[in-house]
């Protein structure tokens, strides 16, 4: 007989939709541009009360719009950036910021009352080195030592999966991917993407997927792609045999950028750039009509106008 399935797969395989944030770091920045630290950028904030407060109003603007939709919600929490390395590099040594960033997930869910059973709190984590530098990338062997105990700091603070995000490398993916299967939880996997359909490092994307699938004891829930434009999820998937029928129903959808800029012309951008909310939200819609991807949300660029623009359109 076989395990029963967890809370987050069960409704991943139910709802033809799952909404995920839009982007976190960036609202904080426009609006207290000090309170970000250099090493853990918002990972720092869960700590105190003050910290608290500024992330808690950008998670309920979003938390909003999925209980206005009635979808399912993805929200990740604030560690992108949390790993042991640089926390003990940071002020915050010895704090355990993973797990009080995933009480925190769960304490802002609480608060939504019968839509809280919809909400599923993801704990994020991403490369060492820069993710728009793939040549900064780990071996697999290294990826997994790294990333073990990140990845079991938020499985035991009690998330509903692990998300692997904006990988540019494969290796180092792979390295991740295995980390999060030894924990026993849920996960996502999602990299960045050319519109050739390839990672940054030059692996295709279909190659990825396959290559973790074969190199884990428990495959990801799924994969996506992030901090691309939907435009360039469209040209990748319109290529290579449409990216082999859409990689076997293994592609499950996108965390979008509004900018269609190259990462390496977004890198260190001061300057936002990119679609006004309607447009956004009607070439992710798109995506969904022609390709059958399921789960969207928002990254660079992205704010709650976005993501309400998002769910009108998936839900004409």
């Amino acid at each position: 007989m076989s395990a029963p399935l967890s809370p987050f797969r069960e409704g991943l395989n139910a709802s033809p939709l799952v909404l995920m944030e839009g982007a976190v770091v960036e609202r904080v920045r426009r609006g207290h541009p000090e309170s970000l630290d250099p090493l853990l950028m918002n990972a720092h904030l869960v700590a105190s009360e003050e910290g608290r407060n500024l992330l808690r109003p950008v998670y309920r603007d979003y938390l909003t719009t999925g209980a206005a939709s009635g979808l399912p919600m993805i929200c990740l929490t604030p560690t992108w950036r949390a790993t042991p390395e640089r926390i003990a590099q940071s002020p915050w040594t010895g704090q355990d910021l993973n797990g009080m960033s995933a009480r925190f997930m769960d304490g802002l869910r609480r608060e939504s009352g019968d839509y809280a059973a919809k909400i599923y709190v993801g704990g994020l984590m991403g490369c060492r080195g820069d993710a728009y530098r793939p040549e900064e990338g780990l071996s697999t062997e290294e990826g997994a030592r790294f990333h073990r105990v990140q990845a079991e700091a938020l499985a035991s603070g009690g998330v509903d999966l692990l998300f692997g995000s904006t990988l540019p490398a494969l290796p180092e993916a792979v390295g991740m991917a295995q980390a999060f299967s030894q924990t026993g939880s849920e996960y996502l996997i999602s990299f960045i993407i050319r519109p050739s359909g390839r990672l940054l490092d030059g692996t295709p994307l279909e190659e990825a997927a396959d290559r973790i699938d074969q190199s884990v004891a428990r495959p990801p829930a799924g994969y996506l792609v992030n901090c691309i434009h939907p435009s360039v999820l469209r040209a990748a998937l319109e290529s290579s045999d449409s990216r082999r029928q859409v990689l076997h129903g293994r592609l499950l959808g996108l965390q979008a950028n509004t900018s269609a800029k190259a990462p390496e012309e977004l890198d260190g951008s001061e300057e936002l750039d990119g679609d006004e909310p309607r447009p956004f939200a009607e070439a992710m819609a798109g995506l969904y009509k022609d390709f059958g991807l399921k789960v969207f949300g928002g990254c660079c660029g992205t704010d709650g106008r976005h993501i309400s623009a998002l769910a009108r359109a998936l839900i004409p």
